[in-house]
């Protein structure tokens, strides 16, 4: 009796945190609707998604975001694989090598963004060493990359901490390709970046484009850098549907949901496409055996 037991004691507290969850986004996606009977909103209606999808000030940090996760997950998804490559080439996929390329997955974001605002902002180790090297007159010449409306701190720091992730997540299979189809094609004349771009990278394919849909996902809905190094205008969509759910007047509250449901239906629509190519693996698989 006990063993039977056993299976489902382990599966407890994942059942009951999908529970927590699935109540969590009902009750969100429910009051973004317009329905919170305790502020007296007891209508359902799409007005809110509509206002969200026409107020300037929230078109712009649709935009805003969008972009930093875009740019973020193209650039390191490309640097990653960059980095995979000479390493798989130079045979350094393990060691020390990846105990270095490990660091920078383990800190914190919070951590991550004060280092950005220690070496890039107008106030920090760069700025100050053009100021003393005489390159520039004043420290406030240095170019504003924290706080700016670009976002570059945020794609910087995305950048380091995702490009580490990208590596982690391809270069095994890379690896485990390049050491038999790769060596094969090697034997046969192909000289070493050749067997890369035409034997390794293709068959990486899906797993590369599987890891940049997770941190473009993951880029759309962080809080914790955009808070720290974006722009006061325009806020990215975390920050300020927190922004709207904290809002004095609790009426607000269902433009913070409609903000989240926004973001939720763009990594649904991510979480369909991994889903739709981890399908087509393994049925490619099972074709095969």
């Amino acid at each position: 009796m006990k063993k039977k037991l056993m299976p489902y004691l382990f599966l407890a507290p994942q059942i009951l945190l999908t529970i927590l969850f699935m109540v969590g986004l009902i009750t969100g996606i429910t009051q973004s609707l317009g329905v919170i009977p305790a502020f007296g909103l007891k209508k359902p209606t799409l007005l809110y998604y509509k206002e969200v999808l026409t107020r300037p000030d929230m078109l712009k940090s649709m935009g805003y975001s969008l972009k930093i996760a875009l740019f973020s997950s193209a650039l390191a998804t490309a640097g990653g694989v960059f980095f995979c490559g000479v390493c798989v080439m130079g045979k350094k996929t393990r060691g020390a090598v990846m105990r270095i390329i490990q660091v920078p997955i383990i800190v914190p974001h919070v951590v991550a963004a004060l280092f950005i605002i220690n070496i890039f902002s107008r106030n920090g180790i760069l700025a100050r060493a053009a100021y003393a090297l005489g390159l520039i007159q004043e420290q406030q010449q240095f170019p504003m990359l924290i706080h700016d409306p670009q976002g570059m701190g945020i794609i910087m720091a995305y950048l380091w901490k995702e490009i580490p992730f990208i590596i982690y997540f391809v270069i095994a299979l890379m690896a485990n390709i390049n050491g038999s189809l790769g060596e094969a094609a090697t034997n046969l004349g192909a000289k070493t970046w050749t067997v890369f771009w035409k034997v390794t990278l293709p068959l990486c394919r899906n797993t590369i484009i599987s890891g940049f849909l997770i941190i473009f996902v993951f880029a759309l809905g962080a809080y914790e850098l955009p808070l720290l190094l974006g722009a006061t205008v325009p806020k990215a969509l975390p920050v300020l549907a927190y922004q709207e759910y904290i809002h004095p007047d609790l009426r607000n509250r269902p433009y913070a949901m409609a903000l989240n449901g926004i973001i939720i239906v763009i990594s649904l629509i991510s979480a369909l496409i991994y889903f739709l190519m981890m399908r087509k693996n393994v049925k490619c698989l099972t074709d095969e055996n």
